[in-house]
């Protein structure tokens, strides 16, 4: 697939987005500036940017819990999805939804959760709107192998080949489920499952490869758009940190010596290399992107850091209800 050159330079900048990003919530968890923990997708960078710029500006997608690189990926603003990290009335969701539950409308990012595979009935659901409404949209839902084993997994693909909605299911196959081997509760190879629901289904062995995965996601994309149903992607790829920052699994579950031939491949290392190799750009305006970002990120935290709190009377707006002895 040909892509212009300043696709290729957005997807890095992408990708350098989520991990300076990233790099940052940890440190900030580790110094008591963000409640609770966050997932970092630090390793993952390219499936998440090849995925989601294989979808149009008004395609739907939904996340998961390690989810700060889903919006990112989708083109979201940095500031106010710092700002929800750290519980402030600027965040995307006004300071309520926190770490796991970041979503932004404005780039078609539905939100994401922390319970395992709760976000696919909503991206199947957005589906079905775009085919009923008859506005073209794609949706996208991502899911961890850990989600590969949940019921409403093969419900939301079973509906939606049976009303051939819009929609591409990937599995972000990182390998573990927490701490728990992909291989240890998984059967067989996930992307196969799609033949039991009469779709297409591909596994991208390389996840490191933004531009793999880009042309993956990207057919299954366009086989929506022109109503042919929907499809499943199985991207394999791996999180260079623990599960969550600041949890101590110790090093047991996995191996050493797996997780620094990983980390060899990085894919922001690779996809710069990539663009040097073929003359796309050279190493000075790849370092001048990186100082870019990083001061993107950088005034990303200081907008959260200058942003207040969410004042107490907005405490129950939003709800589907108020409580009872609750007065405007």
């Amino acid at each position: 697939m040909t892509r212009p050159n300043d696709l290729l330079l957005e997807m890095q900048k992408r990708m350098l987005r989520i991990r300076f990003f990233d790099e940052r919530a940890s440190k900030m968890v580790k110094r008591g500036e963000i409640p609770g923990t966050v997932h970092t997708s630090i390793g993952q960078e390219a499936q998440v940017v090849g995925a989601c710029m294989a979808l149009a500006e008004g395609d739907y997608m939904t996340g998961n819990h390690r989810s700060h690189g889903h919006p990112i990926g989708k083109g979201a603003a940095l500031g106010p999805l710092m700002a929800e990290l750290t519980g402030k009335a600027t965040g995307v969701c006004g300071g309520k939804g926190g770490s796991m539950h970041l979503a932004d409308f404005k780039v078609g990012s539905l939100g994401e959760s922390g319970i395992v595979g709760s976000s696919i009935p909503i991206a199947t659901g957005a589906a079905l709107s775009s085919k009923v409404l008859g506005t073209g949209r794609v949706s996208l839902a991502f899911f961890g192998d850990g989600a590969a084993n949940q019921g409403c997994l093969y419900e939301a693909m079973n509906l939606s080949s049976v009303w051939d909605l819009p929609i591409v299911f990937l599995c972000e196959n990182n390998q573990y489920a927490l701490s728990t081997p992909a291989h240890t509760v998984t059967a067989g190879v996930i992307a196969e499952r799609a033949a039991g629901f009469a779709m297409p289904g591909v596994r991208v062995e390389d996840g490191q490869d933004v531009l793999k995965v880009h042309d993956a996601v990207k057919t299954a994309v366009d086989r929506a758009r022109a109503g042919q149903g929907p499809s499943l992607v199985e991207v394999i790829t791996y999180r260079f940190n623990e599960h969550s920052e600041g949890l101590k699994l110790g090093t047991d579950y996995r191996n050493p010596a797996e997780r620094e031939a990983w980390m060899k491949r990085d894919p922001i290392k690779m996809f710069r290399a990539h663009l040097i190799d073929k003359g796309i750009a050279d190493a000075v305006v790849l370092d001048a992107l990186e100082a870019e970002v990083a001061a993107e990120v950088e005034a990303a935290y200081q907008f959260a850091e200058e942003s207040d709190y969410p004042a107490a009377s907005v405490a129950f707006k939003d709800l589907y209800t108020e409580p009872f002895g609750v007065t405007q």
